[in-house]
């Protein structure tokens, strides 16, 4: 009998264990059962439809005068240097550089300033503000021609570049001050906090905390307030009158006569304007995405 006691007991099951799901196979999304040509030829034909003008303008520009042959060879720079010298073009490059490059840095030190305002202080007509900032990109630049010109004749701003960036820098705020309001936005007011409980001043502690992590975003109004300006054509039609003080988009527009149209000369100031926007985006094409996609988040 203590041996029947001490003998171990196996556990009585209840039930049989249920049989276990078979395993479904894993869905693929509807992406994977495209076949990859029905993806790469519309993107192919989007590709030679956007490539196919600049290949144009290069072989113009670069094929000798008189020729007609598809493939630019031989290759001169015959009409670059004829833009270049005769047609003062290495004014016009150096006026649509200042234009630019003084848009820039305006566009973005106000910008900074107002999107900082409205995205850490909170004021009575904040609402109203934005929704003007808004409604401001609905209104075409040729709207307001003749109000700003009158506004630079009184001021004896007329044929002067500061008219042109002036113009162009109020033009380019709205949208620039919307983007880094947004920014701004996704930078936690704790890290300020912290720099101001260490003794930081609001200032102090905006360059040192907030500003380094902006880059993204001011790199994406900076580029895009330069490359605006740097193609914009009314502006500078109508306010600069002087040919030293034009820039290269009245200069292209030069190039056009009422009777006969150099196509040479054209096309070789066609790519000395679209080289350095080239340029720019190459380069700064990262950070463009980037900090247009954080500055779109929150506002």
């Amino acid at each position: 009998m203590s041996a029947a006691l001490a003998e171990p007991r196996t556990p009585v099951r209840d039930s049989p264990l249920p049989p276990s799901a078979p395993r479904t196979p894993r869905r693929e999304r509807a992406f994977d059962d495209v076949p990859r040509w029905q993806i790469y030829l519309p993107l192919g034909l989007y590709l030679l439809f956007t490539l196919v003008p600049f290949y144009w303008m290069l072989l113009f520009a670069v094929r000798p005068p008189g020729s007609t042959s598809l493939v630019p060879w031989p290759i001169t720079f015959e009409h670059f240097e004829k833009v270049w010298t005769e047609r003062s073009f290495g004014m016009f490059f150096q006026n649509s550089m200042i234009v630019g490059l003084c848009t820039l840095v305006a566009t973005t030190a106000v910008a900074l300033a107002g999107g900082y305002a409205l995205a850490r202080f909170n004021f009575r007509i904040k609402g109203v503000f934005m929704l003007a900032l808004l409604c401001s990109q609905f209104i075409p630049g040729a709207l307001m021609l003749v109000p700003l010109f009158e506004i630079f004749r009184n001021l004896q701003l007329i044929n002067s570049l500061g008219s042109v960036i002036i113009a162009e820098t109020v033009f380019q705020l709205p949208l620039s001050i919307i983007l880094i309001s947004g920014f701004i936005k996704n930078v936690p007011v704790t890290l300020e906090e912290a720099a101001w409980v260490d003794g930081c001043s609001r200032f102090r502690a905006f360059c040192a905390v907030v500003l380094p992590l902006l880059r993204p975003g001011l790199i994406a109004v900076g580029s895009f307030a330069f490359v605006h300006s740097w193609n914009h054509f009314l502006f500078a039609l109508m306010f600069l009158s002087e040919q030293d003080k034009q820039t290269i988009p009245v200069g292209l527009n030069t190039l056009m006569g009422a009777d006969s149209v150099d196509l040479g000369a054209l096309a070789a100031g066609g790519v000395v304007a679209a080289v350095p926007v080239v340029i720019v985006f190459a380069f700064i094409q990262k950070w463009l995405i980037t900090g247009f996609s954080a500055g779109a988040v929150k506002g």
